[in-house]
């Protein structure tokens, strides 16, 4: 088995038929990989959608929604891939993408985990590659010092990264997720239940020596944040503030998590006040 596909799918069954028609349609020799869809609890029929229009699919069908990395693991731990792609579900993948993307594996052995080119429905690429977190890029998030100084988080998004060259990069979008399967231990740390869960996983492939890699080889379309949309925006800060936190108590010194923790309750305060100023201007307008 060549490639292991994962999907991890909650309430977006019309753009999970999409990139599974796509993936079926392409050029990729079928008895050369296996897709596995994990549905998080989703509420429209999605699980039905899988089982009655392809069935070929491995299912795994939760009883609550687990979040994006555990329920990945659910199904790394039964991937028999060389190379195993985690996949977001409103993605619709390209012709020759995985031909393209696996060539390219194969004549690059030190990059243990790869992403390929995105780009949106009008065909403008997604910035997508990131550097590692630091803490005052970090804090210039949570403060909401962008709206003052629009330039200040250039150097954590690398504006000026070429998208039309490969590169060895620190981190990559979780949503085109490609890994060389090896002896190593392979699954997301479960304790990000969304948001860096990736971000730590490439973290963990440079301290153990190895390279996370972009290669413009290989495109598909990234609809970006279909099941997203669904949450509401305090709950989306929630799940991005815990996995911050997580992150930073991991990763980096106590007085940086900390710090983080206390500039929190500055941010939602900041949040407030911009809130009442946007919401005056409407009321005036």
């Amino acid at each position: 088995m060549k490639l292991s596909i994962i999907i991890v799918s909650w309430n977006v069954a019309e753009k999970l038929k999409e990139n599974l028609k796509a993936i079926y349609f392409s050029d990729f020799e079928k008895s050369n990989f296996e897709v596995f869809v994990v549905d998080n609890n989703s509420h429209d029929n999605t699980v039905d959608i899988v089982k009655k229009e392809f069935p070929q699919v491995k299912l795994i069908a939760n009883s609550e929604n687990l979040g994006f990395a555990k329920a990945n693991n659910q199904a790394i731990k039964q991937a028999k891939g060389e190379y195993i792609l985690l996949l977001n579900p409103d993605t619709r993948v390209k012709e020759n993408i995985f031909t393209n993307l696996l060539k390219w594996m194969d004549e690059n052995p030190q990059a243990r985990v790869v992403g390929c080119k995105l780009t949106n429905e009008t065909g403008k690429v997604i910035k997508h590659v990131r550097r590692f977190p630091k803490i005052w890029d970090q804090l210039a998030i949570v403060l909401k010092l962008p709206h003052i100084f629009p330039g200040i988080l250039n150097k954590y998004l690398r504006s000026d990264f070429n998208y039309e060259r490969p590169a060895k990069v620190d981190s990559i979008r979780g949503g085109f997720f490609l890994v060389r399967n090896n002896d190593q231990r392979l699954e997301l740390d479960e304790r990000y239940f969304l948001w860096f869960e990736e971000v730590d996983f490439c973290r963990r492939i440079r301290n153990a020596g190895e390279e996370v890699w972009y290669t413009p080889a290989a495109e598909c379309v990234d609809y970006v944040g279909q099941s997203f949309k669904q949450v509401s925006v305090s709950k989306k800060q929630k799940y991005f503030r815990d996995s911050q936190l997580r992150y930073f108590k991991k990763w980096h010194p106590a007085w940086q998590y900390y710090l983080l923790k206390i500039a929190w309750v500055l941010g939602m305060f900041i949040s407030f006040i911009l809130g009442k100023i946007n919401f005056k201007s409407r009321t005036k307008t």
